[in-house]
């Protein structure tokens, strides 16, 4: 498959995770890629390795995309192709606190943090990059895309915290802002994972405890499974490519439909 070939994207986050198989699975079809790291170097090299090794151009760039000097280098690297097609705005932190009573556990600083990263770093990486997805709109005649990796917890309200939670919420209510204001030529859509079986959990926990976590996300999802970075990415491709050109504005859950619950015995 070759759908993005000669198109131009540029992945926040993607040294690991998430971030690392949506840069490799638009590399295995034909884009060339940005990869971003804040702090992981060699990480984010071993998932450039992986694009190059199907044939595509990659930069790697080190850069805070809650820092507007940090996503003015990030838009700086996309020079280079005088456009971009493709913006996902997937770095993402958190604090985790799973008891969200204990409201002593949450600081304000810690919502800033948050905030910063999970809120206002993607709209600054729009701000920084948007004459370049027009320049990519103008130049294919289609609709560049953002995807926003939000989350089930800025919609149902759960996850490791509170604050990581609005956070997702804010980041849901902009995707709808935007969409609306930066069309016809840029759309912009959010995917919002429940469980990855990333090291964004397995960090937290040791190998006991995260074998429990996936046994109790297949028990409470109508489709028995625990999603993968891949399973994620996969939904995401939809977003980034012209099957959904028509679509903008929407928040898709991808969450094995945790969201819905277990139908009753």
């Amino acid at each position: 498959m070759a759908d993005f070939e000669g198109r131009v994207a540029l992945i926040t986050g993607s040294g690991s995770g998430l971030g690392r198989s949506m840069a490799l699975k638009l590399a295995e079809r034909g884009a060339d890629i940005i990869i971003n790291y804040s702090r992981s170097a060699a990480e984010a090299e071993e998932t450039a390795d992986l694009c190059r090794a199907t044939g595509v151009e990659v930069r790697v760039v080190q850069a805070d995309v809650a820092d507007p000097d940090g996503c003015r280098t990030l838009a700086e690297a996309a020079e280079k192709w005088g456009r971009l097609d493709i913006l996902g705005n997937n770095a993402g932190i958190t604090r985790h606190v799973p008891r969200h009573s204990d409201l002593d556990a949450l600081s304000k600083a810690d919502f800033m943090d948050i905030y910063a990263v999970n809120v206002v770093a993607p709209f600054l990486m729009l701000q920084a990059t948007k004459p370049l997805l027009q320049a990519g709109y103008e130049a294919s005649g289609k609709t560049s895309s953002v995807v926003n990796t939000s989350s089930i917890a800025g919609v149902k309200g759960v996850g490791s915290s509170v604050a990581y939670a609005a956070s997702k919420g804010a980041l849901n209510t902009m995707t709808l802002s935007l969409a609306r204001a930066l069309a016809p030529a840029i759309r912009v859509n959010a995917i919002c994972p429940g469980f990855i079986g990333t090291r964004w959990f397995k960090d937290t926990m040791d190998e006991d405890a995260y074998a429990r976590t996936i046994a109790r996300v297949e028990s409470n999802t109508p489709l028995a499974v625990a999603s993968g970075p891949d399973d994620v990415a996969d939904a995401a491709l939809f977003f980034f490519s012209d099957d959904s050109r028509h679509v903008t504005g929407e928040l898709m859950m991808i969450d094995a439909g945790l969201h819905l619950g277990k139908a009753p015995a």
